[in-house]
């Protein structure tokens, strides 16, 4: 009968996994000075590793003290890069271990820069990659891929990095981190997880004259051409890994919108930008008026862009407001958009269809000042990334019409950050109701030390994957979305409050994980999207399935499975 070990969810026969050197090269397995004695005998270590055996705790300690002696994040960043090709378990233990100062460092704001200087600091592929040569032969290029049983996909076209706009192939730094989350915030099994990068080309001049570039030195493909390839993944991707969830990330405004109109209906698939980024932010919202003690029906919410995040999130609030017993054209008045040409008003011509439902009749106005003047809001939502967009004269506006003015600057890089939350916080008097989308130090004012924290997705596209994958669901709808905001606003502590704080602590964020992955559960099963029968305790289940970064006993586990036998 065969041998079979256990590698955290996974099962492994034990003549197929590596030994010596090849073990000591494969992330998935590799233990590094963990090694035990028995096991340096049996798996053929012995003389390849120093002597003395360390503990996983003892290997975190060396981790980190290389980690923290490097002198800047783009090191940090290449750090961690190079932990996570050689010891994949020992790097999700430090991002679990500790998330504020790893975070921040594998995601944003870090990665920015890292999409930015991909070509130059490379170092290994992770991945598939595919061009828009591949066209024709997309399903032979996906089965390269050495697993069959990938549960979630990250794919971009490098269009819209961030706020940093196309970057082309350099991209791809955004479905790593972003799958590096789920393993760490959801415990997805890194084996289960596949980042792909649509290589259409860039219009971006400067890096298509990069000589380290890594993508296509040629414009972006467009129109047909560019749909039927989205089809041909998409296609095979189903064919190859039939439960598979795909999130479309960091997709321009044009392709974004209408891929997910596309493909929503057809499997379990969903926009992060939009979709996460709504979620997390109706979940802030939610958090500041346990505060305010206001009604979300009674909000007026204006945003700073018109984009996939600013439509995004004012769709789910206005479906939240119609939940509320709000009719849903009184809820879209609520919402407003400001762009690059001011208000988005009803009497402007030559609107793109996302931002139709919200543009009002009012008369034009220029900028954010004015509008503010004129709506009267009680929250701003920055979400164009346009750095220093919340003037001190916007926000000291916003202090004078409300008590607790809600000011989220959620545009990242750093760079690209409405406003800081030293100057919100100066700025409106110690008043304001804060949430980030890079992290800013605590801020000590009027004697009070009030801690900010990031409307970050990872709070909820992690969940929201693994609740889709424990059901297999068939598709994920606005209401699983919903469901997520609803919990994760549920999970802060009145002592986060109190430190105007609107999230919980990213300590916390796999038990936020779990219970947004068990409600979007629930509601696969309740409306009979799951592809399974659903568990008499589905909190309990999610957990059950949580991978968890720990060395197995190589030897230990094969000796218990031969006495079993």
């Amino acid at each position: 009968m065969m041998q079979e070990i256990q590698i955290e969810t996974a099962s492994v026969p034990l003549e197929s996994l590596p030994t010596g050197m090849g073990l000591l090269q494969d992330p998935a397995f590799n233990k590094g000075t963990a090694f035990t004695e028995s096991e340096r005998d049996a798996l053929h270590l012995r003389g390849l590793l120093p002597p003395r055996v360390f503990s996983q705790e003892e290997q975190l300690d060396r981790v980190l003290e290389n980690f923290r002696r490097k002198p800047t994040s783009l090191e940090k960043y290449i750090d961690l890069t190079a932990l996570h090709d050689r010891n994949e378990a020992l790097f999700f233990r430090l991002l679990i271990d500790h998330p504020d100062e790893m975070f921040p460092i594998v995601y944003t704001p870090t990665v920015g820069l890292a999409c930015q200087q991909y070509g130059h600091i490379f170092q290994r592929p992770r991945g598939i990659f595919i061009s828009a040569r591949d066209r024709g032969r997309v399903a032979e290029v996906l089965a390269n891929w050495p697993r069959r049983d990938v549960a979630i996909i990250v794919v971009t076209d490098g269009e819209r990095i961030l706020g940093l706009g196309d970057l082309g192939a350099n991209g791809m730094g955004i479905p790593v981190g972003k799958l590096s989350l789920y393993a760490a915030c959801a415990g997805v099994h890194p084996n289960v997880c596949l980042p792909v990068m649509l290589d259409v080309g860039t219009d971006n001049a400067e890096l298509r004259k990069d000589p380290l570039y890594l993508g296509l030195q040629e414009p972006r493909l467009r129109g047909a051409d560019y749909d039927a390839l989205v089809e041909e993944f998409v296609t095979a991707a189903r064919e190859l890994f039939p439960a598979v969830v795909i999130q479309f990330e960091d997709f321009a405004n044009h392709h974004a919108f209408r891929l997910l109109e596309r493909y929503r209906d057809r499997m379990p698939t969903f926009n992060d930008d939009i979709q996460g980024t709504a979620a997390v932010t109706l979940a802030g919202i939610i958090s500041a008026l346990r505060v305010t003690g206001g009604q979300l029906v009674d909000q007026t919410i204006l945003f700073q862009g018109a984009g996939e995040a600013a439509t995004g999130i004012a769709n789910l609030t206005v479906t939240a407001m119609v939940a509320q017993g709000l009719p849903q054209q009184a809820a879209r008045q609520r919402c407003w958009l400001v762009d690059s040409h001011g208000l988005v008003v009803a009497s402007r011509t030559g609107l793109a269809p996302h931002k139709q439902a919200f543009a009002h009749d009012h008369a034009p106005v220029a900028d954010l000042l004015g509008a503010v003047k004129a709506l009267k809001p009680t929250a701003i939502v920055g979400v164009a990334a346009v750095g220093g967009a919340f003037t001190e004269a916007v926000l000291a506006e916003m202090a004078r019409l409300n008590d607790r003015p809600i000011v989220f600057a959620l545009s990242n890089p750093t760079s690209k950050s409405e406003c800081t939350a030293e100057q919100a916080y100066t700025a409106t008097q110690g008043r304001a109701l804060f949430a980030c989308g890079s992290p800013f130090d605590p801020v000590s004012i009027g004697g009070r030390t009030l801690v900010p924290r990031q409307g970050n997705n990872s709070y909820i596209f992690p969940g929201v994957g693994l609740g889709a994958i424990v059901s297999r669901t068939s598709c994920i709808t606005d209401e699983m979305f919903m469901a997520a905001a609803t919990t994760l606003a549920g999970l802060v502590e009145p002592s986060d409050l109190e430190h105007g704080s609107l999230y919980p602590a990213l300590a916390r964020v796999r038990e936020v994980s779990a219970h947004i992955a068990a409600a979007v559960a629930k509601i696969a099963f309740a409306k009979g999207f799951a592809g399974v029968p659903e568990p008499s305790d589905v909190l309990a289940f999610v957990r059950s399935q949580m991978y968890e970064p720990r060395y197995s006993n190589y030897v230990g586990n094969a000796a218990r499975q031969t006495l079993a036998e």
